[in-house]
C-alpha cells in the first residue's frame, strides 16, 4: 500500500508482540499506522490549524454525510478536476455525495508501494465550482488525496474551510459501474485526530 511521500510504501504495520506460541494466554496484535492510510477521512483540523486547535476533529464530522446515497461518476482520464470537468459531469443539483473515479483507479496507484505524484485530483478551480455550484457535502476519490499534488493545499483549504464538506480519500473503486449506489464510511473514533482510516462500502 503507498503512504503520502513514501518510496517504499507503509511497510510494517502490524505486529504480534503476544502470542500463544511464545507463552501468552491469547494472541494480542499491536498496529501503528498515519492516520491518512488508505481508506481514510479528512477532518477541517487536517490544513487549518485553528480548526485543529478549536477541536474539530474525526469525532466531530457527521455521520449523516459518511452514510447515505452516493453517485459514482467516472471522471475523463485526460485531466485533473478542473471547473470545466466539473461543469461536464452534469451532477444533478440535490445530490450530497459523489465518488469520484479517476485515471487512477485505471493505473491500480492504489495497488503499487511507490507513492505517485502523478496522480489525479482536485484543482482548485474544480473544488471552487463544486462548493459553489453544487449541494455536495463528500467527496470521495481513488487516490491518497482528493486535491492535485500541484495544487495540494489550495484545494483543501477550499473543500475544508466552510467545514460543510467531508473528503474521504483513497477510495478503492475497481470493477463498480458507475451509478447510484449507498455509501457506508465509518471512521474511528479519534478524539483529536485529524483524520482517521475508514471503512467504507457500497452497496447497490
Amino acid at each position: 500500500m503507498p503512504s503520502w511521500g513514501s518510496t517504499e510504501g507503509l511497510g510494517q504495520f502490524l505486529w504480534l508482540p503476544a502470542s500463544i506460541k511464545n507463552g501468552s494466554l491469547a494472541n494480542n496484535s499491536e498496529m501503528k499506522l498515519p492516520t491518512h492510510t488508505g481508506t481514510h477521512v479528512d477532518a477541517p483540523g487536517h490544513v487549518f490549524d485553528h480548526y485543529f486547535d478549536a477541536g474539530f476533529d474525526v469525532d466531530t464530522l457527521d455521520l449523516e454525510v459518511l452514510n447515505g446515497p452516493a453517485f459514482l461518476v467516472d471522471v475523463p482520464r485526460n485531466s485533473n478536476i478542473t471547473a470545466e470537468v466539473m461543469k461536464s459531469l452534469h451532477i444533478p443539483k440535490g445530490v450530497k455525495r459523489v465518488l469520484f473515479r479517476t485515471l487512477n483507479t485505471d493505473r491500480k496507484l492504489m495497488w503499487k508501494t511507490e507513492f505517485d505524484t502523478s496522480y489525479v485530483g482536485f484543482m482548485k478551480d474544480g473544488a471552487k465550482w463544486l462548493v459553489e455550484n453544487t449541494d455536495i457535502k463528500l467527496v470521495g476519490i481513488d487516490y491518497l488525496s482528493a486535491a492535485a499534488y500541484d495544487d495540494l493545499l489550495p484545494s483543501h483549504y477550499v473543500f475544508l474551510e466552510g467545514r460543510e464538506i467531508i473528503l474521504v480519500e483513497g477510495l478503492k473503486l475497481d470493477d463498480i459501474e458507475a451509478g447510484l449506489y449507498n455509501v457506508h464510511c465509518l471512521p474511528l473514533r479519534l478524539l483529536g485526530a485529524e483524520g482517521s482510516p475508514l471503512r467504507c462500502i457500497l452497496i447497490k
